[in-house]
């Protein structure tokens, strides 16, 4: 399985701080899916047309089987996560975002301003996260039995044949 997990913060592309979110992605994932994952990583600035690129890139080229992104999901102006996500997803999930926001908001009562959004492209489920390592772990420990029956449906699989 080919995970690509993709650091979306101009400080942390440009070398000014230490990406600590995407090694969290990949530590949560390899607990939840063993020696089975594999990684694709990038960290790239908050610019939709780089965001774009790289979904594109890891989806279309790199044929990952799921993509998660951290940063960019808030209000501020140069969060562009969700801008950039949107036009590359060929059907959204909005479940994912809601089950995000709403078990988050019994931690962190800002948690409805995150604007993360979920999807598909061709075989990639996309998943975008916030920023903050400890959201990563607790969105993706949220997320995980969705994203497992939803990568399986994507390969074509019934997830609930044992």
């Amino acid at each position: 399985m080919k995970i690509g997990r993709i650091t979306v913060s101009d400080r942390a592309s440009a070398g000014i701080y230490e990406d600590r979110s995407g090694p969290e992605i990949e530590k949560v994932l390899e607990e939840f899916f063993g020696n089975e994952a594999g990684f694709e990583q990038a960290v790239v600035p908050d610019e939709v047309e780089t965001i774009s690129a790289t979904l594109k890139k890891f989806a279309d080229e790199l044929r990952c089987d799921l993509v998660v992104t951290t940063g960019g999901t808030g209000i501020a102006v140069r969060d562009v996560t969700p801008e950039a996500t949107r036009p590359v997803l060929e059907k959204e999930l909005p479940g994912f975002s809601e089950a995000m926001r709403m078990q988050s908001l019994t931690r962190v009562k800002t948690a409805i301003l995150s604007r993360a959004l979920a999807g598909t492209r061709g075989r990639t489920l996309i998943v975008n996260l916030p920023g903050k390592p400890s959201a990563v772990r607790e969105c993706l420990e949220i997320l995980a039995p969705a994203i497992r029956e939803g990568m399986a449906h994507l390969r074509g699989e019934d997830p609930h044949q044992s």
